[in-house]
């Protein structure tokens, strides 16, 4: 057992000693911890030390980015923009047709979310890159959810106004999160989670695209692999040759475009302008040979005139209003999700800076405005921001650009789209989600983190063979265990010292690494709160045991010391602390000493002032592993010094006698 009596000679005294960091008010803590929440870039650092006048002017650059490049802007980065903006049109009036189709809204809602939400987020969005429009997965929601309790066919009206009061909704949640800086909710959408939900997402749009290429009028509303190859295969009579026959050749003329815009990327525009021509060619190819009246459906009227205001049709009363909610936060998070992954993902590849915070606020207030003048769900896509990077934007003025473009489209070229086939449309959408299917990235999760690929395959098995929802909320509640599995379950690791230095690394990374006779060292990788408190005690307690059985079996000497390295610790609560108590004391009862080392200033401050640093003793906690261990080893030398010659005065006194 180890003598608690034992007195520090002088040469382990001098070694470095961890002091007790001054206590903070509490107020000046939490100010600091709020601070780091929800304020980790500092917004407040421009405006330090600055005059009245120029406090009000970054005042008004931050709330409104588009005052901040507007001086700057110049005739060259016009010139890129038009091009860059022309372009996305090209590509945004087809899908925006094709997706609002999609979520069984008329077609015209595309058009509409194309030219005023874009208008908003120029002005307020601060990404150079994304281009905003509608998506596939979020037109797929708002088509699956309302149609299990309102009927597009049945109630127009009603399911057209719910869309509206849904993207109302979705543009309040989205800005509420940047107004009261909680952009880091999103965050709990983990890579893998996103990868397998848009994967399935994109499979099931695929799916339901079956109802235009096959020309079937009646289709299920469900979205779950079951049930639409039901449908497909229950009406094999009713399939239309015709249909076929076009949206094979048109997606083969999609996916030949796609594919030579990857290998080509100097000739991005032909990828970029192919669904544009899909339309211009399937509708001269419909009206010249009067396809409507053989099985091709076509899209119809649609009406001349900009957006109307639709703030009056907004459902605010039961009992649709809760329905409207759910897919309004449902479809607002998917949204955010897509539109600031794309965000961030551009501004990596330029170099620069976009706040998440900003673009939430900007996607809510477009989706707000949105909601009053006929548009449904918008952010920014993947497919069409890409197509603006390529295209060479410099500043989110390609967004009015595209804008103007459908502003012209809707007032005098809408007449024109009346004979595209809807096949064409179908066309375009399985082009585009494609591209969502990243197998590559599934593969690169396996080889790199099977945990990873096992949560990416869950939300996509979840999403393609029960429903988006379903999908949606598995892979939010996947990346949310996986958090509270590292919380609760944190990684300890024995260390072992490096031969010929004072460095102490793993034992199961570094093959080299030895143990310090007498002395076992455990890394405790996490923060230690309530959750991993009383895992991590067992946890400590069965390393010592298997230890034990280790030194019993080879014969060597006892175990006396255990120092727990302390340094990942970045906090600790009240029942960490008194995890540390008891395992004190069990400690003691067997015979071992606790000695900790490197612990933090939080840890420091909390152990002083629960009294739990008295009872472990300020001369057992070391500022390093290594002056831990040689502190120890010292005093187990001295120990056997002092035994060895107790053990030679007994034998010299007994010889005396005899």
């Amino acid at each position: 057992m180890v003598n608690s009596e034992l007195v520090f000679p002088a040469e382990v005294e001098c070694a470095h000693r961890v002091p007790v960091p001054p206590s903070k008010p509490f107020s000046e803590a939490l100010k600091a911890n709020l601070k780091e929440t929800f304020f980790p870039d500092d917004p407040l650092r421009q405006f330090k030390n600055q005059p009245p006048l120029k406090k009000f002017t970054n005042g008004l650059q931050y709330l409104i980015p588009f005052l901040e490049w507007a001086p700057k802007y110049t005739l060259a980065y016009f010139k890129s923009d038009l091009i860059a903006g022309i372009t996305i049109a090209s590509l945004a009036i087809p899908q925006g047709i094709s997706y609002a189709k999609l979520g069984n809204l008329p077609p015209i809602l595309g058009l509409y979310s194309s030219f005023v939400p874009p208008l908003v987020y120029a002005m307020l969005g601060s990404s150079k890159d994304v281009a905003v429009g509608t998506v596939a997965v979020a037109s797929l929601l708002i088509a699956s959810m309302f149609s299990k309790e309102v009927s597009a066919s049945q109630n127009p009206g009603l399911y057209l106004h719910l869309a509206f009061t849904a993207t109302f909704f979705a543009g309040v949640f989205e800005a509420a999160l940047g107004f009261l800086r909680l952009g880091f909710i999103v965050d709990f959408l983990s890579h893998a989670t996103i990868v397998g939900f848009m994967g399935g997402a994109a499979t099931v749009v695929c799916l339901q695209q079956l109802k235009g290429i096959l020309g079937l009028e009646h289709f299920t509303t469900s979205t779950d692999l079951v049930s639409v190859m039901e449908s497909v295969f229950t009406q094999t009579q009713k399939w239309r040759w015709e249909s076929v026959l076009l949206g094979c050749c048109f997606l083969c003329f999609l996916l030949s475009t796609r594919y030579f815009g990857k290998v080509r990327p100097k000739y991005f525009w032909v990828s970029a302008s192919a669904p544009l021509i899909s339309v211009i060619f399937g509708s001269v190819l419909v009206y010249l040979t009067h396809a409507e009246n053989h099985g091709v459906q076509v899209i119809g009227h649609l009406k001349k005139g900009l957006n109307p205001i639709s703030v009056t049709n907004l459902v605010l009363s039961p009992p649709h209003m809760m329905l409207a909610l759910k897919v309004g936060i449902i479809t607002g998070i998917i949204a955010l999700a897509e539109g600031i992954a794309v965000g961030r993902s551009f501004a990596m590849f330029k170099n620069y800076h976009i706040d998440g915070n900003k673009e939430m606020i900007a996607f809510g207030m477009m989706n707000i405005v949105g909601s009053f003048t006929s548009c449904y769900l918008t952010t920014g896509p993947f497919s069409r921001s890409a197509v603006n990077y390529n295209a060479g934007c410099k500043t989110a003025m390609s967004n009015v650009i595209m804008a103007m473009a459908v502003m012209i489209t809707l007032l005098f070229l809408t007449p024109l789209f009346h004979y595209t086939p809807l096949v064409v449309l179908s066309a375009i959408i399985i082009s585009a989600m494609l591209g969502l299917l990243d197998y590559e990235a599934a593969i690169h999760l396996w080889h790199v983190d099977k945990m990873d690929f096992f949560n990416c395959i869950a939300a996509y098995l979840g999403v393609v063979f029960c429903s988006v929802e379903i999908g949606l909320v598995l892979a939010v509640s996947i990346s949310i265990l996986r958090v509270l599995l590292f919380v609760a379950r944190p990684r300890t690791t024995v260390l072992g010292n490096m031969p010929n230095s004072m460095i102490y690394r793993r034992m199961d990374q570094y093959p080299m690494a030895q143990c310090v006779p007498g002395v076992f060292i455990i890394q405790i990788d996490a923060p230690i709160y309530f959750a991993n408190s009383s895992y991590l005690r067992e946890r400590l307690s069965r390393w010592i045991d298997e230890e034990e059985d280790k030194i019993k079996d080879k014969g060597e000497d006892t175990l006396q010391y255990v120092i727990l390295d302390m340094g990942a610790v970045g906090s600790i609560d009240t029942s960490g602390i008194s995890m540390l108590g008891e395992v004190k004391k069990t400690l003691e009862r067997r015979g071992l000493q606790l000695v900790l080392a490197n612990p933090g200033s939080e840890v420091m401050k909390k152990l002083d002032k629960s009294k739990v640093l008295e009872e472990i003793g300020h001369a057992w906690i070391f500022l390093t592993v290594g002056e831990a261990v040689g502190a120890c080893s010292f005093l187990l030398h001295t120990c056997k010094a002092r035994t060895v010659s107790s053990v030679n005065s007994d034998v010299l006194a007994h010889d005396n006698i005899v």
